[in-house]
């Protein structure tokens, strides 16, 4: 468990981050400056923001744990990370220029623009609903990892982690969470590449690494090895990790998650210009595949060790897969380094829940109180905050309540989006692309796919829930389009909003994104191969 020296970096730490937002909320004169970072924040921070939100404490042990422990995982998870450049590739030429018509914070307000009040409250709705559950999950997730390497209790770290998290994102709006969200990046990436490479010596000491007759982490599951699998489709066979699925229901969901869910959507708004916010869109894809890459060796590694060592994998029986990144540290990391693993795990709870808190609250703003607060008055400013405070303690109290339910909440919830993601895209497609799609048309088109989409999670087993994006899509657009009415449209996109000139004026990084898809894809088939040739793929 965590000693002096450790707790001294962790204290440190979280003193640090809470100096941070102090000195930035000084600097706070309006909403627009609370939510938005006065929209003067550079391109690169943003894009470092974008890549580390995702990257909470249940990503951190997440991926590793799917890679060495969970049944059929491996380095499938890898196929995930094909859909990211392409969504992002996607969003830059169509998605930025609709968005920065929101006009305010909230990112739904580009919906109202086309298409009218009932369809942005819906989505709203949506967001508010989901996210407010999700931040809870988060709480409830984040501390019973920082639990299980200190051993303070459950209640104690919940209540550490929320304290904490409320405080620094009531005081430094989106500019902390941008922050915070590098700092983290740093810390994680640097904790997860030392505690890979020490995990890397401990198995060559032991003979269990890359031996001289070629023979690859011994012991390991070579089909856990393989990137690409292309043996099912998830359309009723089970498959849920296949090729197809992940590729094209990643890509419906990432369009979502980045395009349309207020905590990323709202950095698209805070970039100082529509190139800035594709540049932050393009730092964003070529930094997560890396950080994602270091997750999954460090997870490989970790298979091995758990045949390299009995003893160890015997303590994890009965225990969920998730527990094996948390007992790796606690047993094996030496000290400091558990320290900054523990202020790592804090720093990826704290990016992804103040990222929620701050959100949620300026969608609660501009859809509760869009006419009786002036958005340029100190007033805002004070009214911001106490909407972060206020749910903020709406997630400490679901996160408790989460952690008397039982881990299977967590799997549940997490499917969650998967739900909501493919009717929200179909919305944003509507008021960019329909010209029959109305204002109850759209509305009445997103209850439809989230509806199908809970009627397949219930009657339709076998279908993979990464498909739920993508039905859930298509019927939201095709409810939307058919009970809308010609020329319904409340305005049409102006001469620079329109799919045509976004292509036009598409700069060098949407190459990127697609050269960076092909490079991925590329390396991936390469392994595959490889290990289809040495024999060692199923």
């Amino acid at each position: 468990m965590i000693g002096g020296v450790d707790l001294a970096i962790v204290v440190i730490s979280l003193l640090g981050l809470l100096a941070v937002a102090g000195w930035i909320a000084r600097r706070q004169h309006s909403a627009e400056d609370y939510y938005l970072g006065g929209r003067a924040l550079p391109a690169w921070a943003l894009g470092c923001s974008l890549a580390a939100n995702q990257v909470s404490a249940i990503s951190l042990i997440g991926a590793p744990a799917f890679v060495a422990r969970r049944e059929g995982g491996g380095l499938v998870w890898l196929q995930y990370e094909l859909a990211v450049p392409l969504a992002l590739a996607l969003l830059a030429v169509w998605g930025v220029p609709v968005l920065r018509q929101a006009g305010g914070a909230d990112v739904y307000g580009a919906v109202e623009r086309r298409l009218g009040r009932s369809s942005r409250r819906v989505l709203a709705i949506f967001f508010l609903l989901g996210r407010g559950l999700g931040a809870g999950v988060v709480l409830y997730s984040s501390a019973l990892v920082v639990d299980a390497l200190t051993g303070w209790g459950l209640n104690a770290c919940l209540a550490v982690v929320a304290v904490v998290a409320i405080a620094y994102t009531t005081l430094g709006g989106l500019v902390a969470d941008v922050v915070s969200d590098v700092l983290q990046l740093g810390l994680l990436w640097g904790g997860t590449l030392l505690a890979t490479g020490l995990l890397a010596l401990h198995l060559q000491s032991r003979g269990r690494l890359l031996q001289g007759d070629g023979a690859l982490l011994t012991g390991v599951d070579p089909a856990r090895l393989v990137p690409l699998d292309f043996g099912g489709h998830g359309l009723g066979d089970g498959a849920v990790f296949s090729f197809w699925p992940m590729l094209f229901g990643g890509l419906f969901l990432y369009l979502s998650y980045y395009g349309c869910d207020q905590t990323q959507a709202q950095r698209i708004l805070a970039a100082p210009t529509a190139q800035d916010a594709c540049r932050a869109l393009t730092w964003a894809a070529l930094i997560r595949f890396p950080l994602v890459l270091t997750y999954c060796a460090f997870g490989v590694l970790l298979a091995a060790l758990l045949v390299a060592e009995p003893g160890f994998a015997a303590r994890l029986e009965g225990l969920p897969p998730d527990a094996l990144v948390p007992e790796f540290l606690a047993t094996y990391a030496p000290v400091g380094v558990l320290g900054v693993a523990v202020a790592g795990i804090l720093a990826a709870a704290l990016s992804s829940i103040d990222s929620a808190l701050n959100s949620l609250s300026a969608v609660t703003l501009e859809e509760v109180m869009p006419s009786r607060i002036e958005p340029t008055s100190p007033s805002a400013v004070r009214v911001a905050r106490a909407g972060t405070v206020a749910w903020g303690i709406w997630a400490a109290l679901t996160g408790w309540w989460f952690s008397g339910a039982g881990e299977t909440v967590i799997e549940l919830v997490n499917r969650v989006g998967s739900v909501v993601y493919g009717p929200i895209l179909a919305v944003f497609l509507l008021a960019a692309f329909s010209q029959r799609a109305d204002d109850r048309s759209a509305a009445a088109g997103a209850m439809a796919g989230v509806a199908c989409n809970v009627a397949a999670g219930a009657f339709l087993p076998g279908l993979s829930w990464l498909w739920w994006n993508v039905l859930g899509c298509a019927v939201t657009w095709a409810v939307g389009t058919l009970l809308g009415t010609e020329g319904a449209r409340l305005s049409e996109p102006t001469a620079d909003d329109t799919l045509d000139e976004a292509i036009k004026g598409a700069p060098a990084h949407t190459r990127v994104l697609l050269v960076e898809f092909g490079l991925i894809l590329a390396a991936l088939g390469a392994l595959t191969w490889w290990l289809a040739a040495r024999g060692g793929a199923p």
